[in-house]
């Protein structure tokens, strides 16, 4: 039931650098035609770092690993008709022939499936800021606690609360490692204020983390490695600028009774608006840096002698 593109399958087989990336960003992450733009521009910066890209996401019913141009093309244009998956979706969208944009925690589930140890995305989910009261916690978490993926990201999404995603990922048991830093990025911002325990400075380095971390596994933690990336210096914006526009997109998420699912896409909108588009630029830089940073993870994995 898992498809593979050829050339997936053939670089899975003899042990190239593969990196898998994400659909959701496509289809409810951003608008068109910059979701588009940025989707071939992913797939560009990892072929351009000497690796394989797998864009995933459940094609007709077919969970696909390595989506086609056409199938790139349908999910940018027709969003509204491709539902937003996370692991507890994927048999129902398999068993009714829909289309279906992979969130993190699917897409680990995918890319694990298919042999892909590397995965690169903007920012994984995380605690929402108002959990104490509606519970709600990304799945994306718990798939990190149990899934062997290493996820390149720029930290948790900014909406959400930061040190409490933190401390949630600690208690699961993942590590969290800095790429050139030893803070916590806040997504849109270089800095949260919030230590790191771990830095890493190369792909290498990190590459032999990840190895000791699946080497280990039955007494070190048994599921994925989180390795945060700040955004660009250049595009990132002040932190303080960036919690004026999401309080102010909170308020209108809760004035017009945004829940579940939709808050998540409803406040990147927001926010987006608020900036006056400018979180769409940093959010477009950020994730092509991060597919650059995972193919290279994925070609020091690939060139490790295990």
């Amino acid at each position: 039931m898992l498809r593979l593109s050829e050339e997936v399958a053939t670089a899975v087989d003899e042990g190239q650098p593969v990196v898998a990336l994400e659909s959701t960003l496509i289809s409810h992450g951003l608008p068109y035609p910059q979701n588009l733009e940025v989707a071939r521009a992913l797939e560009a910066e990892v072929r351009a770092a000497g690796a394989v890209p797998a864009t995933i996401g459940v094609v007709g019913g077919v969970p696909t690993v390595g989506m086609a141009a056409a199938d790139l093309e349908r999910f940018a244009t027709r969003s509204a008709a491709v539902r937003k998956l996370s692991r507890r979706d994927l048999a129902v969208c398999i068993a009714q022939g829909a289309d279906g944009a992979t969130t993190v925690a699917a897409t680990m589930a995918l890319a694990a499936a298919a042999g892909i140890a590397v995965f690169a995305t903007g920012g994984i989910g995380g605690v929402h800021r108002d959990a104490a009261h509606t519970r709600d916690v990304s799945a994306d978490l718990t798939e990190l606690a149990r899934t062997p993926v290493l996820v390149v990201c720029a930290g948790a999404k900014a909406i959400l609360d930061l040190p409490a995603t933190l401390e949630y990922l600690e208690t699961l048991g993942v590590p969290v490692v800095g790429y050139g830093t030893a803070e916590f990025p806040a997504f849109y911002s270089q800095r949260s204020g919030l230590p790191l325990p771990v830095r890493a400075d190369s792909a290498e380095e990190v590459a032999s983390l990840w190895a000791a971390q699946r080497l280990h596994s039955a007494i070190a933690a048994p599921g994925g490695m989180l390795l945060c990336v700040p955004p660009p210096a250049e595009v990132a914006l002040p932190a303080a600028t960036v919690e004026a526009a999401i309080s102010r997109a909170l308020a209108r998420a809760g004035a017009v009774g945004v829940r579940g699912p939709a808050v998540t896409p409803f406040l990147l909108a927001a926010v987006a608006e608020e900036t006056g588009g400018e979180s769409i630029i940093v959010n477009s830089a950020l994730l092509r840096q991060n597919a650059r940073v995972a193919a290279q993870v994925a070609s020091a994995l690939a060139h490790r002698p295990w």
